[in-house]
């Protein structure tokens, strides 16, 4: 970047830093120009307004953006910003970024409970965030409303009659699960005055018995293939979708698996799954392999994430649960494989896998980590024949 000339403003001596620290993220040059720009079309704007960093608020910001996005094509958005303010912020030179503060009831009490259902019921992330969405109209009518202290069954059966309308039983049985871990915390908390948990009801939801959807030699073959042939994303993707069909990890395991939950030596990893369980798996060699060679030749170095599966573009940020099942999903459509729930029938293949080399239901849900037998019994209807189209033993079509 030597060179080039720099623009006049507050910022102008803080450039060398952030392009320092972009580099270390593993941005592109390419990519650190044009963040340089954006760092340089700021601080002339500061100093037309007559303002130094240390007046770059949120507000402030978002009035820049404004006028950004009238003058240029790129880098426009809301985010746009992210990684510049974050350098900013981490140097003590802008002031940090505003927490959001619950105004409302309905608010305050969402957060509690979201602390409450991940604290106490060790319910993951996704799982809290699928609750409080459910119940955010509930606490909206009522809590906002000031309602609670004399809430009554009546009023609560009726609430989910109305929200019954239009949905489907799977949807509505999550709804009312969630509405009812509502209840009965509010209850233990003394917000309302009886224990009206019983006043949601019950639905009949079907309960997922068919047979699960399994990758027949051919399309494990075909999904293999249909992977990007660019070196560092095929390593990742292949380490991954390997796990997933070798171990029946489900997407947010993968995602969650770290460097230290790997024991190489007694060739063991420790997957942590629903409710904070940690179960101990053996490692399969072709697995272990495959994430071998991509921890050595694919994964981006220099990096404080513990992780072992990162995103492939700068700043490599762990993989959340949402981009493996992502992954999955584009290589089926690849393969011409239809269907949905992609990370799900890698899961499936894996206990029909089982099935197939003559285990049993023990087995299935020993690899699964079911909670409980019941869990596991869906795959008591498997068709045994079907089973037989399986690969076994099948390999990735491309070893390593």
């Amino acid at each position: 970047m030597q060179g080039q000339p720099t623009a006049p403003g507050p910022l102008q001596e803080l450039e060398e830093g952030f392009l320092d620290e972009l580099s270390a993220l593993g941005y592109s040059p390419r990519t650190s120009e044009t963040q340089l720009n954006l760092m340089r079309h700021l601080s002339r704007w500061l100093l037309t307004r007559g303002m130094t960093a240390g007046d770059l608020t949120d507000e402030v910001a978002a009035e820049f953006m404004i006028v950004r996005r009238e003058l240029y094509s790129s880098l426009r958005s809301d985010r746009a910003l992210t990684a510049l303010l974050g350098h900013l912020r981490r140097r003590g030179q802008v002031p940090p970024a505003q927490v959001a503060v619950p105004m409302t009831t309905a608010e305050m009490l969402s957060k509690r409970f979201g602390e409450y259902l991940a604290a106490e019921r060790g319910l993951a992330p996704a799982t809290v965030l699928s609750y409080l969405s459910q119940v955010k109209p509930f606490l909206a009518v009522y809590a906002d409303g000031g309602r609670l202290a004399c809430l009554t069954e009546r009023q609560v059966s009726a609430f989910v009659t109305a929200r019954s309308i239009g949905q489907r039983p799977r949807s509505l049985s999550v709804g009312i699960n969630a509405l009812r871990a509502l209840l009965r915390w509010m209850w233990w908390e003394g917000i309302v005055p009886a224990s009206l948990a019983i006043a949601t009801g019950s639905v009949a939801a079907p309960t997922g018995t068919s047979l699960p959807k399994a990758l027949s030699a051919g399309q494990v073959k075909d999904l293999f293939a249909a992977l990007s042939v660019d070196g560092n994303a095929r390593l990742r993707d292949e380490a991954m979708l390997t796990s997933m069909l070798r171990l029946g990890l489900r997407s947010g395991e993968v995602a969650g698996l770290g460097l230290d939950e790997i024991d190489w030596r007694q060739g063991l990893v420790v997957i942590k799954g629903k409710g904070s369980r940690r179960d101990e798996l053996p490692l399969p060699v072709d697995v272990g392999k495959l994430l071998v060679t991509y921890l050595r030749d694919g994964r981006p170095t220099g990096l404080p994430h513990r992780q072992v599966f990162l995103a492939l573009d700068a700043p490599h940020r762990p993989l959340g649960s949402a981009a493996v099942t992502s992954v999955a999903a584009r290589a089926m459509a690849r393969a011409g494989i239809s269907g949905s729930g992609a990370a799900h029938r890698l899961r499936h293949t894996a206990a029909c896998q089982v099935l197939a080399g003559g285990g049993g239901l023990v087995e299935v849900g020993q690899l699964l980590r079911h909670s409980s037998p019941s869990a596991t019994a869906r795959y008591a209807k498997s068709d045994m024949a079907a089973m037989a189209l399986l690969a076994r033993p099948w390999t990735t079509g491309g070893s390593r």
